[in-house]
């Protein structure tokens, strides 16, 4: 039986804000470094190979609109995925 579902207004402006956060591949590329769990900034910037200023654009984007989380350590940030269905939604575009 196929599921049918009535989104509010509220959630599809939720949802389209997300879509567009994670439409860009340099955050993509974030996202794939985070996919193993929670990382600082620098080894984010290892991981992808981008510059430190577009890795911190980027992550704010992302913690914006609610696809990252972030966690202060003293001088460092550490981000983590914020929701596990980007997870599953990447993984399905993936694999379609």
């Amino acid at each position: 039986m196929e599921k049918k579902y009535n989104f509010t207004d509220a959630e599809i402006k939720d949802m389209a804000s997300r879509f567009k956060a994670m439409s860009e591949p340099s955050r993509l590329k974030i996202l794939r470094a985070l996919f193993s769990g929670e990382k600082c900034v620098t080894e984010i910037i290892e991981k992808t190979g981008l510059l430190q200023a577009n890795v911190s654009k980027q992550l704010k984007i992302l913690q914006r609109n609610g696809v990252l989380a972030c966690r202060p350590a003293g001088l460092q940030r550490f981000y983590k995925i914020a929701d596990q269905s980007v997870l599953e939604l990447c993984n399905i575009v993936c694999k379609s």
